[in-house]
Order: C-alpha cells, then structure tokens, then sequence
C-alpha cells in the first residue's frame, strides 16, 4: 500500500494512556487496490484443490506459533492484556487456522445422485469471492482467525479491516500470510470507520462483520444484495437456581473478567430465584472482589468504551454498586483500568440490564419462578449466548433448549471449541462462526443436473 499522502491515526496504549505509535488510515486509494489485488489473486487461490489449500494454512498456523512472541507483543500494545490471556488466544488462532486446512477437504451437501429419472444430479460448493472482513477491537487477532480461517479454506480471498484502536496483529497476520498462502490471498486495511464503510461499499462480494448491533445495522444497508454475515453484541444471562453447583459464582466472576469481560458472549446478567438471591449476590461479590484490574484482567480498550461503561454505572439504579479494587501497581494510573463490579437491587429496565455494558461487570436479579426467570433471560432484543446453573441436570437441559440463544451453556459459561458453532439471533446478528458450518457462510450452492440418456 502507497503512504504518500496517506492520513495516520494515534495509537495509545489503554494500559497508561500514553501514545505508543501510530497507523495508516485507509481510504479510497488503498481499499481500492487491496479489493482489486485480492480479486487478482482469486482464481489461482479458488481454483487449488481443498488439500493443497490445506497445506497452505497449515503453513500459516505454522508461522503463528513461529512467531508468537511477535503476535503477543502487538496484540497486548493494544488490548493491554495480560500475557496468559494473550498466549491461550493465539494458540487458539493457529488452532483454527490447523482446523479450517482439515475441515475445507469435509464436505457436507445434500443429497446427490438419481433423484429426478433418468437424471443425475449434485451439488458443487463454489467459493464468493472476494470477502471483505471487519473484526472488532476486543478479540483483534482472534476474531480476525473466525472470519478469515473458513473463507480461506472455502477458497475465498480476503481483504480484512482491524479496529482502529488494534491494528497490529493483523498487519502481521497478512505478511505471513503472503509468505504461506501467496500474494494478496489476505490482504488488510488498516483505517477507521470510514474506512470499513469503503470497503463495504467496494468491489467485495460479501461482508462479514463483528461488532456491535448500531454498526451491523449501518454494515447490512450498506451491503444491498451482497451477503453479509453478523455477529453483534451480546447481554448474556446467566440463570443460577438455588441447587447450584458450589463454584458457580467463582466461574461466572471469572468469565464476567476474562478480557475486562469486553466479550458479546461474557455473562452480564445473573438472574436467581427469591431464595437464593442474597447467596448468590454475598457469593458474586466475593469472587469479584477477589479479581483485581492489574493483575487478572487488563484495561478497557479505549477511552471511548471507558466512558460509556461510566455512563451505564452512572445512571443505573442499582441500590448496591459493589466495586472490587485495582492492583497496587495500576492504581492512579491514566490508563482505561476499571474495577470488577456488581450491581444488586435494580429495577428490570435499568441500562446496566437492557443495555450491552462490555465490560467487568454483573447484574443480578430476582424472579419469582424458574418460569419467570426465563422469562427474563429471553426478555432483551440480544440472544447470542447464555448459561444456566443447577444441579438438577434435567431441569437444566430444559431451560438450555428453551433459552433464545445462538449458544447456551449448562454448568459453564465461555467454553467454546473450533468445532462448535457460534452464532446470534434477535439483535446479535445472523450466520455461523466456527465448526464446519463456518464454511457454508463463505461458499454459494450450485446444483448440476445432467440428463443420463441422450
């Protein structure tokens, strides 16, 4: 990409606020030519068999573990996240990587053979094109591997736009894809927002995008006619029965903190019974309390995030805000750090319920009933993820599968795999991540019916 007049944007590092560098912001010009490179490079890409594919990104997740120390310095200058935080994902990236390179040689498809008399018949899965990918800012390295693993291996080319704030990783994520897949297969575009408008108003013949539910909503109308593929916010319930298992509040306070809990799948929403309610918000309490900014989860992105998460503490109701101390070490400093907290005694169309709050932070509510607690758990516009706490395992079965959730979880929360899929409903957005279902988002259907006899 030319840098000749090219605008640049100030990166900060959320963890003291202090400048740290700064990046290319796309426009025109650049998306442009990363569209037409990766459109160049498609039918040398679409046209290698699934196992030669295969290969290419084994070689790629190879370079990931090559060169992890690399990838853990660049996604911690902008996340801010703690070390082990930063190695389990980026296993987790050359894990995918390693598993779309196996999955692209699996196929599934309906039914083929003499299905019409004296016809044969089946269907060939035929890569989009050209995809254009926009990844959020909490999971930079890893959610660009959702997004960019199964279009690879379903023999797209990809051109990938990081969050303003992170960059880094997928800038070197593309240069080694060069080296392991060939030229401009996975191109990125560093930028803004205007930038991901750009590429969604390109040459792209489809768009998957994570984010949040506003910017989807603006991404889908941009898109017309083109597939797209959502994954939005989140407000994850978590119905804890009075049977619980003993280590549920440790669990879910560890899942609400994992990553400052800037995860659309983290649990945000613990909803109980009237008998187990104080337990539950004396149990909550103490396991957060016990999780310190600084020293088990790291910061907020970025100021903007920090500010909104303010807001939603500021205007909530709750009648107790309690809040867990930062480390020793971060204490005072200028960096987007805030505290493990949990909100008890607020009414049922407070913000902190309603609203994705993106950070470490739980609600607890009370129902009346086991039905009624269902009820709340399905009662907001989000439903991508969500969990139930008992030791009853069918009462628990029956609320998983009557939960409004793309993914539900019994006695868990968070525990995800390549080989499972994930995806929303309602306001959290529409299509697959993750598995061999993946593949279908970035590959078209074509049957072929050929007459037997002439």
């Amino acid at each position: 990409m030319s840098t000749e007049h090219t605008k640049t944007t100030e990166l900060t590092d959320p963890r003291t606020g202090r400048t740290r560098g700064t990046a290319p912001l796309s426009r025109e010009r650049e998306v442009a030519a990363a569209v037409a490179a990766a459109r160049a490079a498609l039918p040398g890409w679409s046209a290698l068999t699934p196992k030669d594919r295969g290969r290419r990104l084994d070689r790629l997740a190879a370079l990931i573990e090559e060169h992890a120390d690399q990838y853990a310095a660049r996604e911690q200058a902008g996340t801010g996240k703690p070390g082990t935080e930063t190695a389990g994902e980026i296993e987790q990236v050359a894990d995918l990587f390693r598993f779309y390179a196996t999955a692209a040689r699996t196929r599934t498809a309906p039914a083929s053979g003499q299905l019409v008399a004296g016809h044969e018949s089946w269907v060939r899965w035929e890569p989009v094109g050209v995809v254009g990918v926009i990844v959020p800012w909490n999971y930079p390295l890893l959610m660009a591997a959702w997004r960019c693993a199964p279009a690879l291996a379903a023999g797209n080319t990809v051109v990938a736009k990081p969050a303003e704030t992170t960059p880094d990783s997928l800038e070197l994520l593309a240069e080694h894809a060069a080296r392991a897949l060939g030229a401009d297969v996975l191109r990125s575009v560093p930028g803004d927002r205007q930038t991901g408008r750009l590429l969604v108003e390109s040459a792209v013949d489809m768009v998957a995008f994570t984010g949040s539910g506003r910017a989807g909503a603006d991404v889908a109308a941009r898109a017309g006619t083109r597939r797209v593929s959502l994954e939005l916010g989140g407000n994850a319930p978590a119905i804890v029965l009075p049977d619980a298992p003993a280590d549920t509040c440790a669990l879910l306070a560890e899942a609400a903190t994992f990553n400052a809990g800037q995860s659309c799948a983290a649990p945000a929403r613990v909803i109980t019974l009237a008998e187990n309610y104080e337990a539950t918000v004396a149990g909550l309490a103490a396991a957060l309390g016990s999780r310190l900014a600084g020293r088990d989860f790291g910061p907020l992105n970025n100021p903007d995030q920090a500010a909104r998460y303010d807001r939603l503490v500021a205007s909530s109701g709750a009648k107790r805000n309690l809040a867990a101390d930062l480390a020793p070490d971060i204490d005072g400093q200028r960096g987007n750090w805030r505290p493990a907290r949990l909100l008890a005694d607020l009414p049922p169309d407070d913000p902190a319920v309603t609203e994705e709050v993106f950070g470490p932070l739980l609600t607890v509510q009370q129902a009346a009933s086991t039905e009624a607690a269902l009820a709340l758990a399905n009662g907001v516009p989000q439903a991508l993820a969500a969990s139930v706490w008992t030791t009853g395992l069918g009462t628990g079965l029956d609320l998983v599968a009557r939960l409004n959730a793309g993914e539900a979880w019994l006695n868990c929360h968070l525990v995800q795999t390549a080989e499972l899929p994930h995806g929303g409903r309602g306001t959290s957005g529409h299509g697959t991540d993750l598995s061999v279902l993946a593949l279908h988002e970035y590959q078209r259907p074509k049957t072929v019916t050929v007459r037997r006899t002439l």
